[in-house]
């Protein structure tokens, strides 16, 4: 069996060591329960998007943890679409950066726990779905690839936005969710009989939405809840942790692990220090 901890959200700072009490706590549970490596479904730091400190210390500290480790950008990382981030829309600065410090944004990695438990495991960058970056272009290219090269393998993807927040038909664009277009360019991969898991992060929402074939998951975040006032209409547990993935000959169990040390903090008790007015 493999085992796959999935961190995210963890939003570390180099201004403030605001949250990293949290990943300390997660790296005294992996050291005394082993897993086969860790993905970052990013938001890593807390400003990557804005100060290369904090990008530098945010997967200083996530590379320190002890098991490889994957990562995939959030909007804290390198932006979001213009229209959701004015102010810090991705770009090739923003993308290089995060590659300089966490490694590939988008990547590909086989498993194996014998010949009856081989997997693929695929990293997106949701945040240049819909960009119109070249990168955006290279990035389908390469999962066109990753799909028609798996073989028999069973598939499980990572990224930071859900692909979709109910069903991959809605039409209504959200910050919360890849928006409608670029979804469309996600549907070969979601309707590939091979597909086992999807797996995110940046609600910070406990939630999971099993079917018969594929388990969609949005794993909690390693550092504020957010009020319900300002999520209205979205389901999921406010609750801190990371998940465990545990992955079979053709399935995956999931278990929500919350750390001794790591608790619930409401983002308006700590606004002051993440989000400066």
């Amino acid at each position: 069996m493999l085992r796959i901890a999935q961190l995210s959200d963890a939003h570390l700072s180099s201004r403030d060591p605001i949250f990293q009490d949290h990943l300390e706590a997660v790296r005294r549970w992996l050291t005394e329960n082993p897993v086969d490596l860790i993905i970052a479904s990013g938001d890593l730091a807390l400003d990557g998007a804005g100060m290369d400190a904090d990008m530098a210390v945010a997967a200083s500290l996530h590379k320190a943890l002890p098991a490889p480790i994957l990562s995939v950008p959030g909007n804290h990382d390198v932006g979001d679409l213009p229209r959701f981030a004015p102010t810090q829309p991705v770009n090739t600065e923003r993308l290089a950066r995060f590659r300089a410090h966490a490694g590939a944004d988008f990547w590909m990695r086989d498993l194996e726990d014998g010949p009856e438990s081989a997997w693929r495991l695929i990293g997106l960058n949701s945040q240049i779905m819909g960009s119109g970056l070249p990168d955006e272009a290279e990035q389908a290219y390469f999962l066109a690839d990753a799909l028609a090269s798996a073989g028999s393998r069973p598939l499980a993807v990572f990224l930071h936005k859900p692909i979709f927040i109910e069903t991959p038909e809605e039409s209504e664009e959200s910050y919360w969710a890849v928006p409608p277009e670029p979804r469309r360019a996600l549907m070969p991969l979601l309707h590939d009989p091979r597909l086992r898991l999807v797996a995110s992060g940046h609600l910070h929402l406990h939630h999971s939405m099993p079917d018969d074939r594929v388990q969609f998951h949005w794993a909690p975040p390693l550092s504020f809840i957010v009020e319900p006032e300002i999520q209205q209409g979205l389901p999921g547990k406010r609750i801190a942790g990371f998940l465990l993935h545990e992955l079979s000959a053709d399935s995956v169990e999931t278990s929500l692990i919350t750390p001794e040390g790591v608790a619930p903090i409401w983002l308006e008790t700590v606004r002051d220090r993440t989000y400066p007015r």
